[in-house]
């Protein structure tokens, strides 16, 4: 409790908290896309249970991390060698999650180019097995995020009670903003190819990582952010097109 009033009473702390809640945020951002584009292949009365759940689920399995933090950061020591780069457990993981992240992106712009093709469509193949599979890949690809994110939060602070705020704060806009983003994807068609291709960049990003090449991620951000905007823009064109041929008739 002492050394709770302490960092509550230390500016630095306050910066650090501030520093991880907007970095945790915009990780969070990835896992959005994942969990809209994945629960709106759902039944309807199915979507919000199976965001709630898998987003609920993903919080814990978090603060469970950050209890064993200690442990979590020797996942970066090398565990064996390859084509002379050592691969840590951290990189293992993330070459997992990026190979998923690939193979699910690009199964699913096959299903979007050629809607008559649905084999092997676990997600759909029945309510409950539909939302057990949807929750089991949400936390998946959780876990990646989250073994990463922490490794990048414990090298800017050191004290966990910080980082278990950060993580709750972030999950919590997670919540808030799932559902929104969910239905503005499924109400515009064309988003759900660009937020497709932003898990394959995303994918290919963690591969790299894994594979030991550093890629910025404020490229990856930015590069989002401006598409983003050109499809926005596209957007109003496109709505702006439709009242001008509604108002000529």
């Amino acid at each position: 409790m002492q050394d709770i009033m302490m960092l509550v009473q230390d500016p630095a702390a306050w910066v650090a908290l501030i520093t991880l809640v907007v970095m945790e945020v915009v990780l969070g951002i990835d896992n959005l896309i994942f969990i809209s584009i994945l629960t709106n292949k759902l039944p309807p009365e199915h979507r919000e249970r199976a965001r709630k759940v898998g987003i609920g689920l993903a919080l814990v399995l978090r603060l469970a991390l950050l209890g064993m933090v200690a442990w979590i950061v020797t996942l970066t020591t090398p565990v064996f060698e390859l084509f002379g780069h050592g691969f840590s457990w951290k990189d293992i993981i993330l070459l997992v999650g990026g190979l998923f992240l690939l193979w699910k992106a690009t199964k699913e712009i096959h299903h979007n180019v050629d809607p008559a093709d649905h084999n092997e469509d676990f997600i759909v193949s029945s309510a409950t097995r539909g939302v057990t599979a949807a929750i089991g890949q949400i936390l998946l690809l959780d876990i990646v995020f989250s073994v990463d994110s922490i490794i990048t939060a414990v090298g800017m602070t050191p004290h966990v009670p910080i980082m278990i705020v950060a993580v709750v704060v972030a999950v919590t806009v997670m919540l808030v903003a799932a559902k929104p983003l969910a239905n503005f994807i499924e109400r515009n068609p064309s988003i759900v190819m660009l937020a497709l291709a932003f898990l394959m960049m995303i994918g290919m990003t963690l591969f790299a990582e894994g594979m030991g090449y550093h890629v910025p991620k404020g490229y990856i951000y930015a590069a989002m952010a401006f598409s983003a905007l050109v499809e926005v823009l596209n957007m109003f064109a496109r709505n702006a097109r439709q009242r001008k041929k509604q108002g000529g008739h």
